[in-house]
């Protein structure tokens, strides 16, 4: 797939387009599956500013939302983060998450397990590498699936009761990463309605009621629900690419 995602945010008077590639790699492969570049525009005129590594803008903006989400939806006293996936997704959620939060234990599981063990070597906190998606799930608190799964890896009998799960794999309309019961017995929070109805499986295929937009509760029109059992389903929007690039931008001047 070739996706073009332009934006322009009128906060930041900020225009940019993201060009990504998504192949899916039958076996594993050295190249990423998703590479990305993001191209600033100049507002006034359209001249082309900047070129910028959109796959650095895109691992590192999506890691941040899930972030933000986390921080409103996830219960009150979270100890054990679970991250399903070993890809470039799970190292940047794993280096924010544990710089905004406290977590006591961390696990990880991945479909092929030396990958798993690689990021648990990798990274600088501990990591508990589990054999089973079950058991990495099994009592966690936050849940993050990161994952090139089309049909679900996580069922809803497995999940703790209140816990809080970012789910960012599943990227087309026949794909899944969860499973109907754990859709439909949670409180379900996307980045965009509109996207989330045309481009996400979890939520077409499960009937799933949308009960807000993560804006929506950033900007208190809508209550976040923390004692609930939630899910945030992240499909990415180009204006993070667009308020990122122009930060990168601004700061690189700056020192320039």
């Amino acid at each position: 797939f070739l996706g073009v995602m332009p934006a322009y945010s009128a906060a930041d008077d900020a225009l940019t387009t993201k060009l990504v590639t998504f192949y899916e790699h039958k076996k594993d492969s050295s190249v990423p599956s998703h590479q990305a570049t993001v191209l600033l525009l100049d507002p006034r005129n359209g001249s082309l500013k900047a070129v910028l590594d959109g796959s650095v803008i895109t691992a590192k903006r999506t890691a941040a939302v899930s972030a933000i989400a986390t921080k409103l939806l996830m219960p009150a006293f979270a100890e054990v983060l679970c991250i399903l996936g070993a890809g470039v997704q799970a190292y940047s959620h794993y280096d924010i998450f544990t710089e905004l939060f406290t977590f006591k234990e961390v696990r990880i599981w991945n479909r092929t397990k030396e990958k798993a063990v690689k990021f648990a070597n990798s990274v600088n906190g501990p990591v508990q590498v589990c054999s089973s998606a079950q058991e990495a799930v099994s009592g966690a608190d936050v849940i993050i699936t990161v994952t090139m799964a089309t049909t679900p890896i996580l069922f809803g009998d497995w999940v703790k009761p209140g816990a809080h799960i970012n789910a960012v794999g599943a990227s087309r309309p026949d794909w899944r990463e969860l499973d109907d019961e754990l859709m439909k017995n949670s409180v379900l929070f996307v980045d965009s309605r509109e996207a989330a109805l045309t481009e996400s499986g979890d939520v077409i295929l499960s009937g799933a009621e949308i009960f807000a937009e993560l804006g929506e509760v950033v900007k208190g029109m809508k209550p976040a629900l923390p004692e609930k059992t939630t899910v945030f389903k992240s499909l990415g929007m180009a204006v993070e690419d667009t308020v990122a690039a122009k930060f990168v931008y601004d700061s690189w001047s700056a020192g320039n």
